[in-house]
């Protein structure tokens, strides 16, 4: 009987949940900025980076969002409370002679849409005009890594779509 008696309030509590009351996985969120790599020799073809560190600029150690390898497509976060991001970008991070590093500032305005009630909102970004990325090379004796980047969009609402070409 006390079993029967707890099977009966489980089912009473999951048959009041309403279809809004879950996030589904495939609700698009709060998108990343998308960046891929290309050979500055050849603009049409990708290139993997080979151990790319990639550090939130300024923050703690926790904003380390580890090491890319053999990949071509980058997905970064934005700071959804700020209207600028920085990111130190390390090529070659496991080497002890040809590090490189450059730092990426990205410039941007938010809009925050509400998504339902159980996503809550989520935050789109458009980078500002022209000067929405901003490159600077803290040890100015290596040189910059990334030889030249385009913005291909300014509008960051989803992650469907390359917002940022880096030429190395």
């Amino acid at each position: 009987m006390k079993y029967l008696y707890i099977l009966v309030i489980v089912a009473i509590a999951f048959s009041s949940c309403e279809k809004d009351d879950i996030c589904d996985t495939n609700t698009p969120t709060t998108p990343r900025i998308i960046i891929d790599f290309y050979d500055a020799t050849n603009p049409t073809v990708l290139k993997n980076v080979v151990n790319l560190k990639v550090i939130g600029d300024g923050l703690a150690d926790e904003d380390d969002l580890g090491t890319f390898n053999s990949v071509s497509t980058i997905k970064l976060p934005l700071k959804t409370t700020l209207n600028s991001t920085k990111y130190r970008l390390i090529l070659n991070s496991t080497s002890t002679t040809s590090i490189n590093e450059d730092l990426l500032q990205f410039d941007y305005s938010r809009e925050d849409i509400f998504v339902s009630r159980a996503c809550g909102y989520k935050t789109i970004f458009k980078l500002n005009s022209p000067n929405g990325v901003t490159q600077t090379d803290p040890t100015l004796a290596d040189g910059f890594w990334i030889q030249e980047y385009t913005i291909e969009t300014t509008n960051i609402d989803n992650e469907n779509e390359t917002h940022i070409k880096i030429y190395f």
